[in-house]
């Protein structure tokens, strides 16, 4: 056991201060389920904005990142830094749209854009799959990482990290709602960001390592420093940049991620006091989650290529973490090497990660289960003070499954790419289904379905086959493919939603575009009218997309430059990021009077 007692009382002076928070917002929680879901949708760009990045760092972040570190490289990293695209495609097109819907989650949605028996099913069974079943593997994949940490720094049991972790995290979300997570995110993204960059100055501090210089200069780190794969490997410059950039961002549902924005993300834009808050918040996490904090994980990854050159190293060091042991410990196995009293605030900032991002997924689960299965399907005249109670006991119910879940994992990259090939071949409806109105309900229900067997089928099937292996990005495109042929047939083989419903839509959110014109043409006919169709806001939300993940990517790319001390790309880049958000502002601002 690693901690002394100043690291003690740090630890639990965080966790009493997190009770605390949930018992000081416990009462405006229990007003209704609008402030419990969504804190009285009325929260401020800044809070929102930080509250997604937190969520989105979880314990498990730092140590994928490392993992991916360790066996792809720092180029293995474009595997989640593609999901820029997807970010910003949400911030400048779809944050306006969710907010307009005024719905109070994204599975609410599915009413409001289809019709008939099938929206109605759409809606309950998302609402277990996404509330109960999706967020428990996710959830799960997160106490994991929390357990690693929990063995190698506190000397504690994986069953005595979740129930001290878990308990705490529930006790104050469930008490204090979306309100309290909101206000312990605040902190928790301070005291987070501070751990990662002290980590990663004491992983340069350690003998072995020698400072950035013997960090870069070492035998075992050259060969992962690229920060793009190898153009001269084929199977790697495939795997690594090309499908994440031209197919997985767009087509993969990824909690945090999701094309066309929803999950938590949507549930933060549903808690804006308006929409220029809603955009801003979805714009400033971005910009703090994909340009801000990854370089202090990858030093720290990076780093433990020479203290910890493999698996069995690390199990050598911490033979009673040896059970967990993989490539993603060994960013705590770094944390080991901290002075005493740092260590302690560390580790808050890692249970603080852990935190936010529990709290926040058993919130959001227990959004789906309450409001869009409870309240719609089983008790609908169920009163305000009844859907709280039952959103803090799903809350309860949802710790204990992802918990009992996360004691028979093993690694969070394989966890990761399980995920992904979860929700490939998804992405493309949730993105179009805003602007065609011949997208309906039955083909988001093939695709759900599709996707699922799919990645059960590589998962556990696939092996037992005649077919040779396939690497993960050839599961990933089979799996695209296979769902899309499956969701667009189903689309053309079904009703179409109805008429009256799509002219509700278009009233309500405003999309706008070529999709609509049939629907619109219709209404005409009928002596309905629908507004306007000029001054479609999507060309110019895409170009300012552009400008806006150039301006994230130089930002992130040249900072590794200038760390590498390789200064042409890095005074390129600078320029080039330097210009393009000149460029963002102007165009944004033409994209603001477009929308007004």
């Amino acid at each position: 056991m690693l901690l002394s007692t100043v690291d003690w009382i740090i630890v639990a002076a965080y966790l009493v201060f997190s009770l605390v928070i949930g018992v000081w917002y416990a009462k405006q929680a229990g007003k209704s389920s609008e402030h419990f879901f969504a804190a009285g949708k009325n929260m401020p760009w800044w809070l929102l904005g930080i509250s997604m990045v937190a969520t989105t760092f979880s314990t498990d972040t730092p140590n994928l990142v490392a993992d991916i570190v360790r066996t792809q490289g720092v180029a293995g990293n474009w595997g989640w830094w593609a999901f820029l695209l997807t970010g910003m495609l949400t911030v400048f097109v779809y944050a306006q749209l969710w907010k307009r819907s005024g719905v109070l989650t994204d599975v609410e949605f599915y009413e409001l854009r289809y019709s008939g028996k099938s929206a109605a099913f759409l809606r309950g069974f998302r609402a277990i799959y996404l509330g109960f079943i999706f967020n428990i593997i996710v959830m799960a994949t997160v106490s994991l990482a929390a357990i690693k940490i929990g063995s190698v720094l506190m000397g504690l049991t994986p069953l005595q990290t979740i129930l001290i972790a878990g308990t705490v995290t529930v006790i104050y979300s469930s008490l204090g709602g979306l309100k309290s997570i909101l206000v312990t995110d605040f902190f928790q993204f301070f005291l987070s960001l501070l751990g990662g960059f002290a980590a990663a100055y004491y992983a340069l501090q350690h003998p072995d390592v020698g400072g950035l210089e013997g960090l870069l200069t070492n035998a075992n780190v050259i060969p992962k420093l690229n920060i793009f794969p190898d153009f001269s490997n084929a199977s790697e410059m495939i795997g690594l940049l090309i499908i994440p950039l031209a197919v997985q961002w767009w087509s993969v549902y990824y909690p945090g991620s999701e094309p066309g924005g929803g999950g938590y993300i949507a549930q933060r834009m549903f808690a804006a006091k308006n929409e220029s808050h809603s955009v801003g918040a979805v714009f400033f996490f971005n910009a703090a989650h994909f340009a801000l904090r990854p370089w202090p994980w990858i030093i720290v990854g990076l780093a433990s290529l020479i203290v910890f050159p493999d698996i069995a190293a690390m199990k050598e060091a911490f033979p009673s973490a040896s059970g967990v042991a993989a490539n993603d410990m060994a960013y705590p196995a770094m944390l080991t090497f901290l002075p005493k009293g740092l260590i302690g605030l560390v580790v808050a900032s890692l249970i603080a990660a852990y935190m936010s991002t529990i709290s926040t997924h058993l919130n959001w689960g227990s959004s789906y289960l309450v409001n869009d299965f409870y309240k719609r399907f089983v008790r609908p005249d169920s009163s305000e003070k009844e859907l709280v109670l039952a959103g803090r006991i799903s809350t309860l119910v949802l710790m204990i499954f992802a918990g009992a879940l996360a004691l028979m994992m093993r690694s969070a990259l394989d966890n990761f790419q399980i995920l992904l090939q979860i929700g490939a071949g998804t992405g493309l409806i949730f993105i179009l289904r805003w602007f065609w109105w011949r997208i309906n309900a039955a083909s988001e229900i093939a695709a759900m379905i599709i996707s699922f067997l799919v990645a059960l089928y590589f998962q556990f099937l696939h092996s037992y086959t005649p077919l040779p292996e396939f690497t993960s990005w050839q599961e990933l495109i089979t799996g695209v493919i296979v769902t899309t042929i499956g969701w667009v047939l189903t689309m053309y083989l079904t009703h179409p939603t109805k008429q009256e419903k799509l002219v509700e839509f278009i009233k309500l959110v405003k999309p706008g575009g070529p999709g609509w014109k049939k629907v619109r043409f219709k209404a005409n006919k009928e002596g309905q009218t629908l507004g306007e169709t000029d001054g479609w806001m999507v060309p110019q939300g895409i170009l300012c997309m552009v400008l806006g993940t150039i301006v994230i990517y130089g930002t992130l790319l040249s900072t590794g430059y200038w760390i590498y001390g390789n200064l042409i790309p890095a005074i390129t880049l600078t320029i080039v990021t330097i210009v393009s958000s000149y460029l963002l502002t102007i165009s944004w601002k033409k994209l603001l009077k477009i929308r007004s």
